[in-house]
Parts: structure tokens; sequence; C-alpha cells
């Protein structure tokens, strides 16, 4: 299983291919389809007729809730800082071990900030994984807990700021070392 993975809201219904309308009622469904989890968005007449009885007994499934369609909004190509979200969304594209425990701390600080919401969490190959959705766009993003110590929250939160504050890009070689840790974050062993 990838250690992170984003999934968007659906436009259309999975099932009959309706185009969803804004602010319109839709189900998402979560199912373990191993390496992956996969997302079903369907519209409320599919569930009605297709889905409400006997989705549980579904293989693979692990979760159910509804939620609301928001068309999305036209994207502004302006130049500008990582946030936290778009900082997340490139370490999840990275899908580099290294920066786990950061993209871990990015969620948890989203969460906080109520920019993401926990829709669900399931342990997997031994591992807490949390879903979290961004309820804007609808996307899904799957984030395990690399069981961060309290002797390494310090440097994580150094490393997320350090990241905030420069991307994922190495800054210039002339920097000094007080303002670049040169020490990349390792992975954290299961105990």
């Amino acid at each position: 299983m990838n250690e992170w993975n984003i999934q968007s809201r659906a436009s259309a219904c999975e099932s009959c291919t309706t185009p969803f309308a804004d602010k319109q009622s839709l189900h998402t469904l979560l199912f373990d389809e191993a390496p992956e989890l996969r997302r079903m968005d369907i519209c409320d007449n599919c569930w009605q007729n297709q889905f409400s009885q006997g989705a549980r007994d579904r293989k693979g499934f692990l979760s159910h809730w509804q939620t609301i369609y928001e068309a999305p909004t036209p994207q502004v190509d302006a130049i500008h800082k990582d946030t936290a979200e778009t900082l997340l969304r490139k370490l999840i594209e990275q899908n580099d071990p290294r920066y786990a425990p950061a993209g871990y701390i990015l969620a948890v600080m989203l969460e906080r900030k109520r920019i993401l919401k926990v829709k669900e969490q399931i342990v997997r190959d031994g591992k807490r994984v949390f879903i979290y959705e961004q309820p804007k766009t609808g996307d899904i993003f799957t984030i395990a807990d690399p069981n961060l110590r309290l002797d390494q929250l310090e440097q994580v939160q150094r490393d997320v700021a350090q990241l905030l504050e420069h991307g994922l890009n190495p800054p210039e070689q002339n920097e000094t070392p007080q303002q670049i840790s040169e020490q990349p974050v390792s992975p954290i062993e299961q105990t």
C-alpha cells in the first residue's frame, strides 16, 4: 500500500454517470481493493436503488458517508508560497518515505484548522491509517501514522517549517546551516 493517496470527488455518479449538480447530496463509499483504497461516489437515487441495502456486505467495504457536492471554482494561476495543503499534496505526489513524518504533521495541522476532516481510521498492514476528506474539493487523503516519539517532534516541526518556507526544492547552496537543516528525516520504524 502507498503511504499516502489522494482521490478526488467524482463529478458524476459512478453508477449512472449522471453529473452531480452544485449542492447536490451524494454518497461516498470506500473499499479496500489491495493494494489501494478505492473511492466510489454515487447519487442519492443510485444509493437508494442499488447500494443502501447490502453495501456493507460488498467485498472490501470499509466506510460510507453522505456529503454535499460543491462544484469546483475556477483555478487562479497566481504565484504564491506553498500552503500546508499544497505542500501536503506535493509530498503525497512524491511518495518519499522520508517525508512521512512531515506529511503526517501537515495533515494534523490541516485537521486542526478544519481544512481536512477525518472520515475513517483503519489499521492496515499493522499501521494506523487516517482517511481525511477535504470538504470543499471532496479529495480524500490517505495518511499513515508514522508513530512519532516525543523526542522526534521538535525535528519534524523544524522540517515542516522549512518545507513551508522553502518548498520541496532545496535552497541555494550559499545559505547558512542555521537557515536549512541538512539532516533528512528518516522513516519511522514500527515497534
